[in-house]
This record gives C-alpha cells, structure tokens and sequence, in this order.
C-alpha cells in the first residue's frame, strides 16, 4: 500500500536524549465527494538517542482499550490513566503479565525526507494481542 504519510516535526524538533516527545498528527481528509480542512487524526511520540537517527514513533493510543497514553517525565515511563497500563519509553510493557494492555505500544513506520520527521499513520484494533489494523 502506498501508505499513510504525514509530517509531524522536523527533525530538529525531536531532542536527541531518548526523551519522548509528543506531536499531533494533522492530515487531509477527503470522501468522494469533499476535502475537509487538514484536521488532527492523532498523535505520536518520537524518541530518538542520537543526532542523525531516525526517531522512533509509538502511537499515544493505549492498545489495551484506546485510551490516550501519558509520558511520565519523572519516572520515564508511559502510563495509560484509565487501567494503569505502564510502559517504559521503549514502548514495552513493564510487566507483561499484570499489564491490562495485551501488547506493547504500537509503532508506525518513519521516514526523514529534507529534514523533516514523516509517519505512516495508522490506527490498530484494541484489546487484542495482535497488531492489527483498523
């Protein structure tokens, strides 16, 4: 498939200390009938460790039942506020087998095209243990 290609940064934006960093994910929307505004779609964290990597992006949606995931600065960790899925900032389950989320969070692929960071946006089905698309 051709993918679902939106920019979210310019790379200069993602600090290079393994912090996350949250980033709205705004595209156009069209049927056959109508284009609409560019609008937010979503939303991603990008993390990268170092200059000139290409950064990583977790979807902020919990795959255990669609909630919105928080970075925690303080303990650097992802926490989803609804059934306290916790994930370290790799997107890994802390602990696997008390964790309400069946997986890991979900990436979506990037590409670094003129210095800036695109993403093929998607969103995945929850509270299953596959990585499936909506």
């Amino acid at each position: 498939s051709s993918g679902n290609w939106v920019r979210v940064a310019s790379l200069d934006a993602v600090p290079t200390d393994g912090r996350p960093v949250r980033f709205p994910v705004i595209a156009k929307r069209t049927d056959a009938w109508s284009a609409y505004p560019p609008e937010p779609i979503g939303s991603v964290y990008l993390r990268r460790t170092a200059e000139g990597e290409t950064p990583v992006a977790h979807t902020t949606v919990c795959p255990h039942l669609g909630c919105s995931v928080d970075y925690r600065p303080a303990q650097d960790c992802f926490l989803c506020p609804c059934h306290n899925s916790e994930f370290t900032v790799e997107g890994a389950r802390t602990d696997p087998e008390e964790s309400p989320s069946p997986r890991d969070m979900d990436t979506v692929e990037v590409k670094i095209e003129n210095g800036q960071v695109l993403v093929d946006y998607r969103n995945f089905k929850g509270g299953v243990e596959a990585k499936v698309e909506e």
